[in-house]
């Protein structure tokens, strides 16, 4: 089974530093992701178009930190020709950090709409909804990084199970907003705006599920995408790989 202590047992001191080192950097650009999802959704329930603004600062940071990690992934992969575990923590990081990248692209998208609520004034439906889901989603973020950085491939299960309430809650939400415009038209344009924010939310759920898929691969060496959650399931309780 994988786990931190796996980070420092080669012989070279040096590939132990830099596995723990891209390690490192990922999970400081998983909090800044993190953070900047708070953010957003503070942003849009509170009507702060400061803090929206922002957000949408950082995401030039993040780009870059992607960039960075993703470097030093092609670093050790060449330099080091890593195989087993240390082969899966390479990888993992190299795809979750694209999910991570794009879960700051959509935490600006919702600072955006946060922006436009703010100029049109009144507050529409939907509010509560984002409330909601926003905390959910904040939730699965926080707990995919938990269980990146302590192998923790349960609780990356549970993220992966959660992300199913998220999308049922997001289709509900989405049908009573539809059904709210189309009993007042003059809502059409700020409701939609929620709507854009909602479904950023939900594509937040749906990076934070595949980063978990990612520390599942890690910890037990089984590609769980696309195998549905009843298998993978299977896959994190009965033990899987481990080498």
């Amino acid at each position: 089974m994988i786990n931190k202590d796996s980070l420092t047992h080669h012989i070279s001191q040096q590939f132990n530093a830099e596995l723990e080192e891209v390690r490192s950097h990922f999970l400081a650009m998983g909090g800044l992701v993190e953070k900047q999802v708070n953010d957003a959704v503070t942003a849009l329930i509170e009507a702060d178009s400061g803090l929206a603004q922002q957000v949408r600062e950082v995401d030039d940071q993040i780009n870059q930190m992607e960039r960075n990690i993703d470097e030093e992934c092609v670093r050790i992969l060449a330099r080091r020709q890593p195989a087993a575990s240390d082969l899966r923590l390479i990888i993992s990081v190299s795809k979750s950090v694209i999910d991570l990248e794009r879960i700051g692209d959509e935490s600006t998208k919702i600072a955006k709409r946060a922006i436009l609520l703010c100029e049109e004034g009144e507050s529409p439906r939907g509010y509560v909804e984002i409330r909601h889901i926003g905390d959910q989603v904040r939730k699965m973020v926080q707990q995919a990084l938990d269980a990146f950085a302590r192998f923790d491939a349960d609780l990356a299960l549970a993220v992966a199970q959660f992300d199913k309430t998220v999308d049922r809650e997001y289709k509900t939400a989405l049908r009573e907003l539809v059904t709210y415009m189309m009993e007042d038209p003059r809502s059409i344009s700020r409701v939609l705006n929620v709507i854009w924010a909602l479904r950023s939310l939900e594509r937040i759920g749906d990076h934070a599920r595949n980063i978990a898929e990612l520390v599942i691969y890690l910890v037990r060496g089984t590609d769980v995408k696309h195998i549905g959650l009843t298998r993978m399931q299977e896959e994190v309780q009965g033990g899987g790989k481990s080498s």
